[in-house]
């Protein structure tokens, strides 16, 4: 259940309700592909470092260890040791990444492991098998991504092939939910809206799916190719065809600036590897934008990586030896980065949530932008 409890503008303040607990949103997901953060993140960190939601991906477990395991060893949850929600896309993506690999046809998808190059066949109905095998909290659709800059006619074929087989995985999922043997019988499903940067595709697909009374709608799609402008252009021009009674979810996205623009557009979950890639090399976040701890002017420079930060990097250790460990390639530095890093955007994101509570949003918005522009 989606409650909205305020609103500015076209930004939205509410309370996701799910089996697995109750989501305060806008959020940040914290992305741990393969049930795990990468950069030695566990899952206690995850609890200290303010993480609601985490996210795994529906290809990699179904490549390893095998969806199957994971619902022999009591789904995702029991797994990981994790007891709030967690979002499994539905692996479409990363099919399409694999365009060397790949063959699609109207039933699904045929392509090759990246692992050990077997052969895999992927549809809508495998894909829910699998997300319920996993028993996430929210699943999401099987669709196609088509590149950003794919020609008009490709996109239309592609978006409504994507919507035909978001009928196919509604059909699967209220059949698994209904199982005796399934782990999570109230699984929810996400729908996703496509159609590259064409306006009236995005806004017909969003009219088209928002008719079949899912539990949330994301926008996929973005953040692929095409520039900020052309992005926020889309996100602007969409949303309004979404219900604003459901969850708004903008896959993929982003930097803290571009979370800033999507929440004033309407978005209220976002998901991105950038906190924990940037922090495996160096590169932090701060309130006067993201340095990069491998420069030498750090080799000396004693304060936290942040003043004031809660982390529990900027807790005990300083700049240079954080450094000195991300140049001695020990494990650590890269671990105390990424925590940084999350918990700056898990912050970010309450900030985010009080500034709406107070109807201060847009002056936060302006604030936060100006400090990341002025920089160190």
């Amino acid at each position: 259940m989606y409650k909205v409890l305020k609103q500015e503008g076209r930004a939205k303040r509410a309370e996701f309700t799910t089996v697995h607990g109750t989501v305060q949103t806008p959020v940040f997901m914290n992305v741990g592909t393969v049930a795990a953060i990468k950069g030695a993140v566990s899952t206690e960190d995850l609890e200290q470092i303010g993480c609601q939601v985490e996210l795994s991906n529906t290809y990699h477990l179904h490549v390893r260890p095998g969806d199957k395991v994971v619902k022999q060893l009591g789904g995702l949850h029991k797994f990981m040791s994790w007891n709030r929600p967690i979002l499994t896309d539905s692996g479409g993506f990363q099919v399409f990444s694999l365009a060397g690999l790949r063959k699609i046809k109207e039933e699904g998808v045929y392509f090759n492991s990246h692992i050990d190059g077997r052969k895999i066949f992927m549809g809508p109905e495998e894909s829910m098998q699998i997300q319920s095998n996993l028993a996430s909290t929210i699943a999401m659709a099987f669709d196609e991504c088509p590149p950003s800059k794919a020609e008009r006619p490709y996109v239309e074929q592609s978006v409504a092939r994507t919507t035909r087989w978001l009928e196919r995985c509604k059909q699967e999922m209220n059949r698994l939910n209904s199982l005796e043997d399934t782990i999570n019988k109230n699984q929810m499903l996400f729908g996703i809206n496509q159609g590259a940067v064409f306006k009236d595709i995005r806004v017909e697909h969003a009219k088209i799916i928002s008719e079949m009374d899912l539990d949330g709608y994301a926008l996929g799609g973005l953040a692929v190719g095409e520039s900020h402008e052309e992005m926020y252009y889309v996100i602007e021009e969409t949303t309004p065809y979404l219900p604003v009674d459901k969850p708004t979810y903008l896959m993929g996205v982003g930097t803290p600036a571009n979370i800033l623009e999507a929440v004033e557009r309407g978005v209220d979950f976002f998901d991105c590897v950038y906190p924990s890639r940037n922090g495996r090399h160096g590169h932090v976040y701060t309130n006067m934008g993201k340095i990069n701890l491998f420069n030498a002017k750090y080799e000396l420079d004693d304060r936290p990586i942040e003043e004031g930060c809660g982390c529990p990097a900027c807790q005990r250790y300083s700049r240079a030896y954080i450094r000195h460990l991300l140049k001695a390639k020990e494990m650590l530095g890269m671990r105390l980065c990424v925590l940084h890093n999350l918990y700056f955007y898990n912050t970010m994101m309450q900030e985010i949530r009080d500034a709406l509570d107070a109807g201060e949003f847009a002056a936060y918005k302006k604030r936060k932008l100006a400090g990341f522009e002025a920089g160190e």
